[in-house]
């Protein structure tokens, strides 16, 4: 690979989406909860590029991200160190990095609320997914385990289980219908209340 991932949450899309992005009313933040002044403790159990976990910790909530990819969890640790020097070290100062594998981590952390971000499905599309995330998983692999992952992230929270998933895609087996949905241009939050 010539280019080499980096994650960077000080400049790029995700400087843009914290500047511009608006702020709770997007529909991640709405699907989590962030509303009402309420701001749960969120578990984002397959953190990834660690986007999604900054944007609901630059609008207040703790997160914790589970990483268990060797080469993701050392680039989100190399990025999560960079930005802690910079001016959003308030907002890196309530992301938690863990290694390991959400469905032996998620029962012992007992959250109130898990954002599930799995690999999406190959799609049926002829253009090409952005190479960011082509190289995300040629690192992280197919995610083939979601299924369970979900049913672990379901019996473990407290309040709800958010599944960021494909607009059109179908539901994942052996999943419960959400409670709700959010759904945005491309992307659709599944949500499953808890309690």
């Amino acid at each position: 690979m010539t280019d080499q991932l980096r994650i960077d949450f000080s400049s790029g899309a995700v400087a843009h989406r914290l500047r511009f992005g608006g702020g709770r009313g997007q529909a991640l933040p709405r699907a989590i909860g962030l509303k009402g002044g309420k701001t749960p403790n969120v578990v984002d159990a397959t953190a990834g590029l660690g986007r999604d976990a900054f944007l609901l910790a630059s609008l207040g909530a703790q997160v914790t991200l589970i990483e268990r990819s060797d080469q993701m969890h050392a680039l989100l640790a190399d990025a999560l160190a960079r930005g802690a020097e910079t001016d959003i070290g308030d907002i890196i100062a309530r992301m938690t990095l863990l290694h390991g594998d959400a469905r032996d981590l998620l029962p012992d952390l007992m959250p109130q609320v898990v954002l599930v971000d799995p690999m999406h499905p190959p799609r049926n599309k002829s253009a090409l997914v952005k190479k960011e995330m082509r190289q995300v998983r040629e690192i992280v692999g197919v995610d083939a385990d979601a299924g369970a992952l979900m049913q672990v992230a379901i019996e473990s929270a407290q309040k709800r289980v958010v599944l960021k998933w494909p607009l059109r895609a179908d539901a994942l087996a052996s999943l419960p219908k959400p409670s709700h949905q959010i759904l945005g241009k491309s992307t659709r939050y599944d949500v499953f209340m808890r309690g």
